[in-house]
């Protein structure tokens, strides 16, 4: 999942220039048909819709216009560096169905370390998260899979920065969590976590959403659920309460069975939503609105 970032033009500062191009290398790079639309509308909870992808990119204007077409109302836009966050803070500031989420996602923080800027890199958030239309820390957290012993440090100061910034704006904060769980929730259970804190592209098991679930976290789930490969997810969803589930695409990343591998975009949420309802044996719709009313509980309304 390479990217490869295009920073604003020379003398710019305008963050709706910037733009990341996602390397297609030699997958299926066509956008898979729009699903059959949802009778109750949803949200998608996490998407990066900074990064180009497919044979033809789509705009924000389209991307959220293919959403609207299939009842994927509202997004929201998540950042993971100074840059991708800016662009997430104007796209909330200029579309009325997206919502922003900022932050030095832990991977970027080693590098931002390094160069003595991860302090400002914080200060950039701080500032950013005043915005009215920026509704949650994201995304943050801890990352061992890509990020040696050596950067650690880096993360987790990073990490209970970006919980701090959370509690200091009262919005909710979303958490990137890989090959890390017992090192994140210990350190949400040592600093304290944010009132409403989002687990982003769940990817524990049952126990550890238990673990969740005692404590108030919301489990947001990505296409990644319906993989084959994926039971500790369908396990994890089964034993979450019904009132702490969100849905999400991590577009352009973890597009859903049938599609995987392909551009991920928020009008493929119909398709892990169904996937849900089946797995979870429950109406279509009952699941709909409550992931919607999940949604709006988290990150308050989208318009007005």
């Amino acid at each position: 999942m390479t990217e490869t970032a295009v920073p604003y033009p020379a003398g710019s500062s305008d963050p709706s220039q910037y733009v990341r191009a996602r390397e297609k290398g030699s997958r299926d790079v066509t956008y898979p048909d729009a699903p059959e639309p949802l009778a109750v509308p949803v949200y998608d909870n996490h998407a990066h819709l900074e990064i180009e992808d497919g044979e033809v990119g789509l705009s924000l204007d389209e991307q959220l216009s293919r959403a609207g077409d299939v009842g994927v109302i509202g997004v929201v836009q998540a950042g993971g560096d100074i840059e991708s966050s800016r662009w997430s803070a104007w796209a909330a500031a200029s579309h009325p169905r997206v919502l922003a989420a900022v932050a030095i996602h832990p991977n970027e923080a080693p590098a931002y370390a390094a160069a003595g800027r991860l302090d400002e890199a914080i200060a950039v958030i701080d500032e950013l998260a005043s915005q009215p239309r920026v509704r949650a820390i994201g995304e943050t957290g801890l990352d061992f899979f890509r990020t040696d012993e050596d950067g650690r440090p880096a993360q987790f100061a990073s990490f209970e920065a970006h919980i701090a910034l959370a509690k200091k704006h009262g919005i909710a904060m979303q958490i990137h969590d890989r090959d890390a769980h017992d090192a994140v929730l210990e350190t949400l259970e040592r600093v304290g976590a944010p009132e409403r804190t989002v687990f982003h592209c769940f990817s524990g098991d049952a126990e550890m959403a238990e673990v969740a679930r005692e404590r108030g976290y919301y489990l947001s789930f990505a296409g990644n659920v319906t993989f084959k490969n994926a039971q500790n997810l369908r396990d994890a969803l089964e034993v979450t309460p019904r009132e702490r589930i969100l849905v999400e695409t991590d577009a352009p990343f973890l597009t859903p069975t049938p599609h995987r591998g392909r551009p991920n975009a928020p009008y493929l949420i119909p398709v892990t939503v169904r996937f849900m309802a089946a797995k979870l044996g429950v109406d279509l719709d009952e699941l709909c609105a409550q992931l919607a009313a999940n949604t709006l509980e988290v990150y308050g309304p989208f318009e007005g």
